[in-house]
């Protein structure tokens, strides 16, 4: 499985500290520095089941800076699949990556259900 996080973000290293303390086996990915590609965005999104608006980083800076709240529902899918692909303090973090399933965000039960 694949763990994408940014180490200064305390919602990751608090699913880090769960993902340790369940002994679950993964594999790390730096957001900021590998970014995830348009491609990954993509097959995640479609893996998910969830809306394209929950892979944004609603709270970040750069979210509220671009004024994303006000474009995105202007935007194609496409085009925000390239933007997500443009910056990892774009997307939502942390992103579990299992062959069936992706977890965005960290929610304790529906980690506990799906790993």
């Amino acid at each position: 499985m694949l763990f994408v996080q940014y180490p200064k973000c305390t919602t990751c290293q608090k699913a880090k500290k769960w993902l340790d303390e369940k002994k679950v086996s993964y594999e790390e990915r730096h957001i900021k520095e590998e970014n995830p590609s348009y491609e990954e965005i993509k097959k995640w999104h479609k893996t998910s089941g969830l809306p394209l608006k929950k892979f944004f980083n609603t709270s970040g800076l750069l979210y509220k800076e671009m004024q994303l709240k006000d474009k995105l529902p202007h935007m194609s899918e496409e085009e925000q699949y390239r933007l997500l692909a443009t910056d990892g303090m774009l997307v939502k973090r942390p992103l579990m990556v299992g062959d069936d399933f992706v977890l965005v965000g960290f929610k304790e039960t529906e980690w506990e259900e799906k790993l």
